[in-house]
Formats: C-alpha cells, structure tokens, sequence
C-alpha cells in the first residue's frame, strides 16, 4: 500500500513537472516577440525624424545623413539601439556617401510591431527606395547583433558590394539555445533570422566585427557564420569587448571607414 502511494506521489510529481515544462515552452512560442524584440528604450517623437518610407500600409520614420552623395550607405541597427546616436560619428566617417537611419517597425518613431517577416520586407522596401535615389551609386550595407540578420537577408536579395556585420550570428535560434540550453527553443522559434543560410551564395565583399567577450551573442555564433560564408571574409577581432561596448574602441570606426574606403 505505501509503495503504491509513493509511486502515486512520483507520478504525480512527473506530470506536474512535465506540464510546467510544456506551459513555459508553449509561453516562449506565444511570447516570443515580446522576448525578442526591445523597442521601448528606442522611441522618439516623430517630428525628430526626417526620413520616411511607407512599407506594407505602415509607416516608418528615420533620418538621412549627409544628402545629396551620389553613394548610399544604410545602418540596419541592433535591437534596442538608438540608431540616432550615428549621425553624426557617420557624417564624418562617410562623407562622400548619403546614410540611411530607418528604424524597425515598432521602434523609434516607426508605426506597426516588429515581426521577422515584415522587418525583412522593410528593409527590401528601403533598399529599393535607395536604389531610386541613388541610381549610379553604389549601395553599402552595415547590419549589427540583430540588424546583422537583417542586412544579410538584403545581401542575398540585392546587389551589395560592401556588408559589413557587427557582432552576427549564424541563427538567431542557436543564440537562444545557448541562453536557454534547457528549452527547445530551435523547434519553437520562428523569428530565426538565419544569416549562414542567407549568405551561403553572397560573393561580395564582407567584413565581420566579432567581440571576444561577447555574452550576448556568443562569439561561437559568428564563428560558425564565418565558417558558412562562401568567401573569407575581413576579420576584425576585438578580443577584449563585449557586444554593448565594441564601438567604444577606436579601431570601429576605423575599421568601418577602411571598409568602406
């Protein structure tokens, strides 16, 4: 009778302990936008935009830097960066090249909610607005931490002749199963921004900013990227900088500005 009770009690205690798992995998499934994405810190007024894009009936807003160039570069920025803060370090680094600073669906002045899908037919959508203002120059692309997904995507569906990827990963979904070994987050997610699949035909010229100490995108995951590309690319190793300070070191800038010389 006691042993029956206990199994009863060891039973019991699995299942409960099975259907928690199951409530916090199918919570990350449902919740996953809200945990992917961070645009609070982002927002701004829309009057201190200058730049505007209407993409799928929604509305995004941004600014231009240095107008007029016959050369483009557009930033696709990191996940609650303020993409703002570029201007001026990029007017000066990028004289002869007109910049694009769109923010995301849902952040900075931008209207809609960040989805994968939608944020990739945005930046098609800048992209192409660019080529209309820009129909002799040339189109340069730098993508960072979450942006680097981004830019890979138009890289593989655009003529780019530059990317340049700061701190990148392969899949966006093995950066969360290294955060969460214990979840199976690689079957739940569907925001992957797969950048190694994208870039497995890019030929154009790349140049990967990687953090040693990275502790948000494991330098693991910009490893096996570079592992992917079809062409070695440029590599500036920045051994002793995490994800959020690598562009405090001088050699950033001076690493973009050589790239896009």
């Amino acid at each position: 009778m006691a042993e029956r009770r206990a199994g009863r009690i060891v039973l019991t205690a699995l299942l409960v302990a099975v259907l928690g798992y199951a409530a916090i995998a199918a919570l990350l499934y449902f919740r996953q936008h809200d945990l992917v994405y961070f645009p609070a810190a982002t927002r701004v007024a829309a009057g201190t935009t200058d730049f505007e894009l209407v993409s799928g009936g929604v509305r995004l807003r941004g600014w231009q830097v240095n107008p007029g160039r016959t050369d483009a570069l557009i930033y696709f920025g990191g996940n609650a960066e303020r993409i703002e803060a570029w201007r001026e370090p990029f007017a000066q680094w990028f004289p002869g090249r007109t910049i694009y600073l769109l923010a995301y669906r849902g952040f900075g002045a931008s209207e809609g909610r960040p989805r994968q899908d939608a944020l990739l037919a945005d930046a098609l959508a800048l992209y192409d607005d660019v080529r209309r203002r820009h129909p002799q120059g040339d189109i340069a692309v730098i993508g960072r931490s979450l942006g680097s997904g981004v830019a890979a995507y138009v890289a593989s569906q655009r003529p780019v002749g530059r990317l340049a990827l700061v701190t990148p990963f392969d899949d966006l979904a093995g950066v969360a199963a290294h955060h969460h070994p214990w979840l199976p987050v690689r079957w739940l997610m569907t925001e992957r921004f797969p950048s190694a699949e994208f870039l497995h035909d890019f030929r154009g010229q790349v140049l990967v900013l990687r953090a040693g100490r990275d502790t948000v995108v494991p330098p693991a995951s910009t490893d096996r990227l570079l592992a992917a590309l079809p062409r070695p690319p440029q590599v500036v190793d920045f051994p002793d900088r995490g994800h959020n300070d690598l562009s405090d070191d001088p050699r950033f800038g001076a690493a973009l500005v050589d790239f896009m010389r």
